[in-house]
């Protein structure tokens, strides 16, 4: 009789248990597939509909919050998934720990980015770059890790004060909250508390779809994994700068000196920067034949939410690679590090043994025609710009002159070749910066780290931001090529 009992208990058990969507490893169904039970859509209730066993938006602003009877529709620590799919150029997003709200976008809360690709705008428009996996407007993903028209999965996690977005398996971002008074006002209701979901649906020519959207609840006594930043000045400008929509790309890094990937995304997701993970391809380079460039990007497994560029090395480059080798990385850039002079010797400006200099106003004008020169080959970026050797480094402000600086520029603009923020080296000057930015050149932020002890924090890039003035729109963007 008692294994009667036994067996009635857990079947009952059973029952309840996908009565209410629960499965036996704690995850709980909050959408059946076939209504908007347990929903509340706000503003433009018709935004939302169920087809196909998915919610999908389709229409003006809307938000739909969940209001159903899991956990009373209050979570704090969780787990939440969804599958997910974006038509072209759509934008929508995932809040969590927010509250119903009638109308405009929701006060409360973090919201967690659905956006694959740039809608169509004209000439001046607001381009948002915060793309999927972004912790929105506080740890940004610059590069969508899926593309459009594909199902792709989202889970968000929330443990104490630290919040993680992971797109297929891959952590995309993450945030530890910190207790600094200046911090908390910035953010303004982004704050990790308590509340419910929200899917948001963003404008009539956004279109996207969720389904198996599943919550799994955690202890609400878990500890904080994460550690905030100790530099709340820093945090500040990092959170002020992606609010504002200023893409923090880092386009000229090396997994070399001991780096490798794992540690690379980690520093990035700390501060919320994309890399643009570099190789050398050159003569007496990693690579200097087309076959063995070929090799390697068969070879490559490319994280998601990095971009791969290649570093034409040496003038030798447009000789050594296929053009349609070179296409295959998402940018190439070059610097003019390397370069043969009026007697025929080949410099490589960075190495003592192999630079002469000689008559310093001579040796510019050799640079500066080179540069000129350089510009006008099929980069994208030209990088560690206005470099000298060390022997007439500390003549830098007297033998950039206007002049100089002026042609550089000039060349810059009719090639159509981005001007790289060097952030090691601490290069162009803010003269030079200026300068181009009236010329209308557009930049990147690099670092050209040698390993990971100088990979640093963009620190010289983003005091460059303020200083010069530079704005979201003066800034290259890989996906600006597509």
């Amino acid at each position: 009789m008692k294994r009667i009992k036994f067996f009635v208990f857990v079947a009952l058990v059973v029952m309840v248990a996908l009565m209410m969507g629960c499965s036996g490893d704690g995850w709980i169904s909050l959408f059946d597939g076939k209504s908007l039970d347990g929903w509340k859509p706000v503003e433009n209730p018709d935004s939302w509909k169920v087809q196909d066993g998915a919610l999908v938006t389709d229409g003006p602003r809307s938000h739909l919050f969940y209001v159903g009877d899991v956990h009373d529709g209050k979570f704090k620590n969780f787990e939440f998934v969804a599958d997910v799919m974006t038509r072209p150029g759509s934008n929508s997003g995932i809040y969590v720990h927010t509250e119903v709200q009638e109308e405009g976008w929701p006060g409360k809360g973090y919201e967690c980015q659905v956006i694959n690709s740039y809608p169509e705008v004209k000439p001046g428009e607001y381009v948002e770059r915060k793309m999927t996996g972004s912790i929105y407007g506080v740890r940004n993903v610059w590069k969508a890790p899926v593309p459009d028209n594909e199902w792709f999965h989202y889970h968000i996690k929330v443990q104490g004060r630290t919040i993680q977005t992971f797109i297929n398996g891959e952590l995309m971002a993450e945030y530890t909250e910190s207790d600094d008074p200046g911090l908390i006002e910035l953010m303004r209701g982004r704050r990790l508390d308590t509340g419910t979901f929200a899917l948001q649906g963003h404008d009539p020519g956004s279109t996207v779809f969720y389904k198996n959207i599943k919550v799994k609840p955690l202890p609400d006594d878990l500890a904080t994994p994460g550690i905030p930043l100790e530099d709340a000045k820093y945090d500040s400008l990092l959170i002020t700068l992606a609010q504002k929509n200023f893409p923090l790309l880092d386009l000229h890094v090396h997994l070399k000196g001991g780096l490798i990937m794992e540690q690379a995304l980690a520093h990035a997701r700390q501060y919320g920067f994309t890399y643009g993970l570099a190789v050398n391809c050159g003569l007496d380079m990693t690579y200097e034949t087309n076959d063995a460039l070929e090799e390697f990007l068969a070879t490559y497994e490319q994280p998601p939410q990095t971009y791969l560029a290649m570093q034409a090395e040496g003038r030798e480059w447009l000789d050594l690679f296929a053009t349609e080798t070179v296409a295959k990385f998402d940018y190439v850039f070059t610097d003019a590090m390397t370069w043969t002079n009026n007697s025929g010797k080949r410099l490589r400006l960075w190495i003592k043994e192999e630079t002469e200099v000689g008559d310093p106003q001579d040796f510019m004008e050799q640079l500066v025609q080179s540069i000129e020169q350089i510009l006008t080959e099929p980069v994208d970026i030209y990088v560690n710009p206005t470099y000298l050797p060390d022997e007439i480094a500390h003549l830098y402000d007297d033998l950039w002159t206007p002049e100089r600086m002026d042609r550089v520029i000039q060349a810059l603009v009719e090639n159509k070749v981005a001007l790289e923020i060097n952030d090691r080296r601490k290069i162009p000057s803010a003269d030079f910066i200026k300068r181009a930015k009236a010329a209308g050149v557009k930049f990147t932020f690099g670092t050209n780290n040698g390993g990971i002890d100088d990979l640093g924090r963009l620190e010289y890039c983003l005091a460059m931001v303020q200083e010069c003035g530079l704005q979201p729109s003066d800034m290259w963007h890989p996906g600006d090529k597509n």
